[in-house]
């Protein structure tokens, strides 16, 4: 049953919404009538997870921290349980990996955006007290931020909350998407590839190998960086603080292709997604 991925900037309400989602659920599957009765219901959170706001401060503790998020998800999300994902999930690419998860076990899945303006959330968090993000991590984080998008399907069926007005979950709607809906095959979007894209194969290892070949040949020229430009992305390759070798990087390419032999992206959005992918994994 459903993945719900809940994402919006430090301090918009996420844990308040998804404890609110938590409860409409409770209530409507306890109702004697419902045919879903049998759904276990579970709320992933940083807390859950033994990691604090100063995680977000270290790229190791963060990257830590999204492995432990996709661990616990690929352990709970099946067709009998319905896991809430209350953690930031402010990076598209973990949005996608997240979403490939769901289509893995056939399930079906969204997003819950909470918006809400920075001077908002700003606000918000300085009352927060103890609990409250710094103001440098704040900035970070909303620097960082990158909003989900309807058209993009590791984002859809996308549910926006306008935070500071007091706007309501779509309850209804979302029970809708991700419990009534039938959910497609992992292998449903391969079975209908377009004859435009019969190629993809070729592109998805000849691309990924550009990327790969494009970090290395940085390296090589013997001049530390804390970014690489690669051929084909828009993005950088953020370094880890060291040079990256090549078993490691073909690891995470072979992820990387087996994720999207799946799935498929179209073919001039897999270099950033393969950069996006780096970034999380390494």
């Amino acid at each position: 049953m459903p993945l719900i991925l809940m994402t919006g900037y430090p301090s918009s309400g996420k844990s308040t919404r998804a404890a609110e989602l938590k409860r409409m659920f409770e209530e409507r599957l306890s109702q004697p009538e419902n045919k879903h009765r049998r759904l276990n219901l579970h709320i992933i959170s940083d807390s859950s997870l033994g990691f604090d706001h100063q995680t977000y401060a270290s790229p190791r503790d963060e990257k830590n921290a999204r492995g432990a998020l996709l661990s616990a998800v690929e352990r709970l999300v099946s067709k009998d349980d319905i896991v809430i994902a209350d953690t930031p999930n402010y990076i598209k690419g973990l949005r996608y990996q997240l979403y490939c998860i769901a289509r893995e076990v056939a399930t079906t899945h969204c997003v819950v955006y909470c918006a809400i303006s920075v001077d908002e959330a700003r606000k918000i968090n300085q009352r927060r007290g103890a609990q409250a993000y710094s103001e440098q991590l704040f900035d970070e984080l909303v620097m960082r931020y990158e909003e989900p998008n309807a058209m993009a399907k590791w984002d859809s069926p996308l549910f926006t909350v306008v935070q500071h007005i007091n706007d309501e979950l779509p309850f209804d709607r979302i029970w809708q998407s991700v419990v009534e809906k039938r959910a497609l095959a992992p292998n449903f979007a391969t079975a209908v590839k377009p004859v435009a894209e019969t190629n993809y194969l070729f592109e998805l290892d000849r691309i990924t190998q550009e990327v790969i070949a494009g970090v290395l040949e940085s390296q090589n020229s013997g001049v530390p960086m804390s970014e690489v430009v690669v051929p084909g992305s828009s993005k950088k390759v953020r370094m880890p603080g060291r040079n990256l070798t090549l078993s490691e990087l073909r690891r995470v390419r072979m992820q990387f292709t087996k994720l999207n032999k799946q799935v498929p992206l179209k073919v001039d959005a897999i270099a950033d997604a393969f950069v996006e992918y780096l970034n999380i994994n390494l």
